[in-house]
């Protein structure tokens, strides 16, 4: 009887599949997954187009094109005052996904424990699992969702390799700062863990805060693995083109996974991406100026139809408490929101280990057109009539 292994079989689909899928089958407004409805730069789309059409269409070197690599190192010192040497500190991945992927691979061994931030991306707890690993939970709670230091430390014990963190924070919106960043690096520095940080919404920050690398805080520089990408700061998600960086030795077992999994990535979106990464920097302080305004747009919103809001301060997601209208579990409610209102949203239950401090909590993507927004909300003017 064929059946899958083991290391698969309790994983289930993504949510963020399911929720899309949902969407399509009942022609509900997609507030789920978090994809933009428009795209990057006219620019960058023509160079991926040119690419193809001059022939770069074979396998890039599996550290990514020199030129990207390059444009990577540059920009961490331009915008972040981090130095990289290209050929050594930087590989080029299919997507962020892949980068966690990589790292959890390369640097973390079957039976070592990984401390992760909940609510999670949930690639993290399932990559985890998949090497092996156990996932340790440090739940940021509502509403303020600060990261509780001592029940960090408590979590760290003899078995711990490494600490998961994303900031700025899916879903909830969260940007680390810096005390929280200086308790982290002590506690990092005292067991001797790696850090691997996901901070794909290096850029998209709203209200005037700023996110801080977690590469720039004395005690975490030579021990992170700091991934981001090209999809969400310049809104082409779907390139699937990231990005690892770091310490030579922490790279080098990124791309020693890496290598077995993709080998490569997509060769004629790479060059592309190096002109964005030295270019387009305008294109990405509007983008975060439209989101911020879509940002609102959504949260007064949802408050008008009646639920407590958790404005973000970054990222494509604002989360809301869904009790004040009469639900208490919010997988049950997104389940049902396309019958009840026609939107797809998720819950924050599934993206939790223990799923009971997420239970109440939905997040909703506002990283689609004003019009989509506006939709959304007309339907979900549904529920206060109930």
């Amino acid at each position: 009887m064929v059946r899958p292994s083991t290391r698969v079989a309790h994983l289930g689909t993504t949510i963020f599949a399911e929720m899309s899928a949902l969407a399509a089958r009942t022609g509900a407004v997609n507030l789920g997954q978090g994809f933009p409805d428009t795209s990057g730069p006219p620019e960058l789309l023509d160079r991926a187009r040119a690419a193809i059409a001059a022939g770069e269409n074979q396998y890039a070197p599996g550290l990514g094109t020199p030129e990207l690599r390059a444009a990577i190192a540059r920009h961490q010192a331009r915008h972040h005052g981090i130095e990289l040497d290209p050929d050594r500190e930087v590989v080029v991945t299919t997507g962020a996904t892949e980068a966690i992927a990589a790292a959890v691979l390369g640097l973390v061994d079957p039976g070592d424990e990984v401390v992760v931030l909940e609510p999670f991306y949930d690639s993290y707890v399932a990559m985890a699992q998949m090497a092996g690993a156990v996932p340790v939970p440090v739940t940021l709670r509502a509403p303020e969702f600060r990261l509780p230091v001592d029940e960090l430390r408590a979590a760290v014990g003899p078995r711990t390799r490494a600490i998961m963190v994303n900031t700025p924070h899916n879903p909830t919106g969260v940007v680390l700062g810096d005390d929280e960043l200086v308790a982290l690096a002590e506690i990092a520095e005292e067991h001797d863990l790696v850090v691997i940080s996901d901070e794909v919404y290096e850029h998209l920050t709203f209200d005037g805060v700023r996110h801080r690398p977690l590469a720039t805080v004395p005690g975490l520089t030579d021990r992170t693995v700091t991934i981001s990408s090209a999809g969400k700061s310049f809104s082409v998600t779907g390139w699937k083109v990231g990005w690892a960086t770091g310490p030579a030795e922490l790279v080098g077992a990124v791309m020693a996974a890496k290598q077995w999994l993709s080998y490569t990535s997509g060769t004629p979106f790479q060059g592309a991406v190096a002109w964005a990464l030295d270019h387009a920097d305008g294109f990405v302080d509007q983008l975060g100026r439209d989101l911020q305004a879509q940002r609102n747009l959504l949260c007064d919103g949802l408050e008008a139809v009646g639920f407590d809001v958790i404005r973000p301060a970054a990222t494509y997601f604002a989360t809301t408490d869904i009790r004040p209208l009469g639900f208490d579990d919010g997988l049950d409610f997104c389940r049902r929101l396309p019958e009840l209102a026609g939107v797809v949203a998720v819950p924050h239950q599934v993206l939790h280990l223990d799923p009971e401090p997420g239970r109440p909590y939905v997040r909703w993507a506002f990283c689609k057109r004003p019009e989509v927004i506006a939709e959304a909300l007309v339907r979900l003017q549904r529920l206060s009539s109930r």
